[in-house]
């Protein structure tokens, strides 16, 4: 987490918001965590991020200062993300080891504790609004696969083919893991535009795919806490493997009892900490403060379990927090009447 004394303090940076008064809407959110330092970051690709995450966050405000409900919010600020190929969510989703993309995603409602979550998407291109059909619109909070994309198709939302979210940076990243681990290489994805007749820049580090899972939570006016989580999970995953994001407790969590929390990093160390209901459960049952639940979440039991990541989050009294322990995280709080306040790098608020 950043420590005061750094030099982004020194340099004059205003102290961060930690806090929404009454009545006021707030907005938190994440594009990734990861080993995401500045002499890996062209200043293009630094600009690049952050308008991403400007651009996304002040879709959520534009839902919420017309008295739109949170989960209308979480919608419209992840589906800008979706749309973004910068991040690891929808189209710039990273490959399966097989050359196709598998997106994941959640979204809970705090004010009623609905919840939808799907898993291994393929076809829909806004699999954000897809975990919220499933949360409105079905008796069920979880649904994986063809048929979700299935349920998807049936209610209107929109189908693409998965070469849609084919980036050519995304899959060269895949070619050059699976070099390295002696792994075979797919064929190039059916659909996809024909390969460049010059090598694309790297401008991203080896590890960039960890930065991926994108989040968001939010209060809105009426004081309801909601959080959505999607991504496109890990860099040549195997076997189906899903990750925290779309698991109910593990990635996404939101309740008006306790608070809602957004999560990005490794997720197999966040399901078996079931990181997000922690976080909330020490709010709720030991009346910690939101930061100091999630630095003992995030910086203690996380960090014990070598596990690496961060998370965001905000409680219905409006207490805003983020934490990760990783070198970065693509990160943005708003509340209603201030600015945007933004980082990327550890030594930044």
């Amino acid at each position: 987490m950043f420590q005061q004394g750094t030099a982004a303090a020194q340099q004059g940076a205003p102290a961060l918001v930690t806090r929404a008064a009454p009545g006021k809407w707030a907005v938190v959110m994440h594009g990734g965590a990861g080993v995401i330092e500045r002499k890996s970051m062209t200043p293009e690709r630094d600009k690049a991020y952050r308008a991403g995450l400007d651009e996304a966050i002040r879709a959520a405000a534009k839902v919420l200062d017309a008295n739109g409900p949170a989960v209308d919010a979480v919608e419209a600020a992840l589906r800008v993300l979706e749309d973004n190929p910068l991040f690891n969510a929808g189209k710039g989703a990273v490959f399966t080891a097989d050359g196709h993309n598998e997106l994941d995603a959640a979204m809970m409602d705090g004010k009623t504790l609905s919840a939808g979550a799907v898993a291994g998407v393929m076809h829909t291109k806004n699999p954000i609004s897809l975990a919220k059909a499933v949360m409105q619109q079905s008796p069920h909070v979880m649904l994986i696969g063809a048929g979700a994309d299935e349920f998807a198709a049936s209610i209107g939302l929109t189908q693409v083919d998965n070469s849609y979210f084919f980036t050519e940076e995304r899959w060269q990243g895949l070619v050059r893991q699976l070099k390295k681990e002696g792994r075979p290489i797919p064929p190039r994805p059916a659909g996809a535009p024909p390969p460049p007749t010059a090598p694309i820049a790297e401008l991203e580090t080896p590890d960039a795919h960890k930065w991926g899972t994108t989040g968001i939570v939010v209060r809105d006016r009426a004081g309801n806490v909601a959080t959505g989580t999607t991504t496109g999970g890990t860099q040549a995953k195997r076997f189906g493997r899903v990750g925290d994001s779309p698991i109910i407790g593990a990635g996404t969590y939101a309740s008006n009892d306790s608070c809602a929390v957004s999560a990005t990093g490794t997720g197999e160390f966040f399901i078996r900490l079931t990181v997000a209901r922690t976080i909330c459960a020490l709010v709720q049952y030991k009346g910690m403060s939101l930061q100091a639940a999630a630095d003992e979440v995030i910086q203690h039991q996380l960090t014990a379990l070598k596990g690496d990541g961060g998370i965001i989050a905000l409680t219905p009294d409006g207490q805003l927090a983020w934490s990760f322990n990783t070198p970065g995280m693509f990160r943005a709080r708003l509340v209603e009447g201030g600015a945007v306040q933004m980082g990327i790098y550890k030594d930044e608020p």
